[in-house]
């Protein structure tokens, strides 16, 4: 059976607490010398790994008991053994999606946020999600600046962005727009595609349209932001559309296209765009085009000037 030690950080005491199961750890937590304010567990898991839980009465919340009990527990177990801790390698908590008290501890305790684990609630109503936060012992001490920014980094709202490029006809009269005619949805779009993390935009669009229709053109300047609210399943996303320059309409016969993703590409004009495209692409097709003439809002919101 693991040996439990007394833990305390000058305010608040852990003390070691019976429990039948042995995968199950137990302390109370207690203030002074023997006002007892709730529990603390650690579960162990997998090999390594330990899911912890706090539980103070009403009265003790607010005081920022919760943190202190934590972090005194993370760091036991992710102690070496040498050191008299639990030699874990990783801690974690599952905590609900609307549990903000909750997630503000665990932040404040040094777990970073990795994900959201869902499961299908008894009754087969709506899924219920719970946020997955960990900190392993390999994770830098709270006191460094890096560890404080990867903290950040790990709930900080995150926005995906889409890179499209703007290829048009290098034939004389009226426009005329290259466009997509996708496997997965119905509607036309730009040619573009998911920004990956880290990558830039520019280099992202024009890789794109290398994989998507074996295209080589650079990305010229940005013509349009455009913000898409969530829509049909997607979340929402910033959409920026760059300058792809003029193409001739014979370069489209030797064009090799991704066939998991492209069915066909045409050169379109407004009105076709207009027929084959949702109405919001439609507008942002107009917005671009107006930008490449230096008479765009350079800012949209589904199409639409602010």
């Amino acid at each position: 059976m693991t040996s439990q030690p007394t833990l305390t950080d000058g305010t608040v005491t852990l003390r070691p607490a019976r429990s039948p199961d042995p995968s199950r750890l137990a302390f109370y937590v207690v203030l002074g010398q023997d006002q007892t304010i709730g529990t603390t567990t650690v579960v162990l898991t997998d090999p390594g790994t330990a899911a912890l839980g706090v539980d103070l009465s009403e009265r003790a919340r607010g005081h920022g008991y919760s943190v202190r009990s934590l972090r005194m527990l993370v760091d036991w177990c992710l102690a070496a053994k040498r050191d008299d801790g639990l030699g874990l390698e990783r801690v974690e908590a599952w905590i609900p999606e609307n549990d903000e008290r909750a997630l503000i501890v665990a932040t404040r305790v040094g777990m970073r946020r990795e994900g959201v684990r869902r499961r299908v609630r008894d009754g087969g109503e709506a899924p219920e999600g719970h946020v997955v936060l960990a900190r392993l012992a390999t994770d830098p001490p709270l006191t460094e600046p890096g560890a404080f920014r990867s903290l950040l980094n790990s709930f900080l709202p995150r926005k995906r962005a889409i890179a499209q490029m703007l290829v048009r006809s290098s034939e004389q009269g009226e426009p005329r727009v290259l466009m997509c005619q996708l496997t997965y949805k119905t509607d036309w779009d730009l040619p573009g595609g998911v920004v990956e993390v880290n990558e830039s935009p520019r280099i992202a669009v024009a890789r794109e349209v290398e994989e998507e229709l074996s295209l080589t053109l650079d990305a010229g300047c940005l013509l349009l932001t455009d913000w898409l609210p969530p829509w049909n399943g997607w979340d929402d996303a910033l959409c920026l559309v760059f300058d792809g320059g003029t193409i001739d309409p014979g370069d489209l016969d030797g064009l090799v296209l991704q066939a998991r993703e492209i069915r066909s590409v045409r050169l379109c004009t407004l009105a076709e765009v207009r027929e084959h495209a949702t109405d919001f692409t439609a507008r942002r097709v107009e917005a671009a085009l107006a930008g490449l003439r230096g008479e765009g809002p350079g800012y949209t919101e589904s199409g639409h000037a602010l």
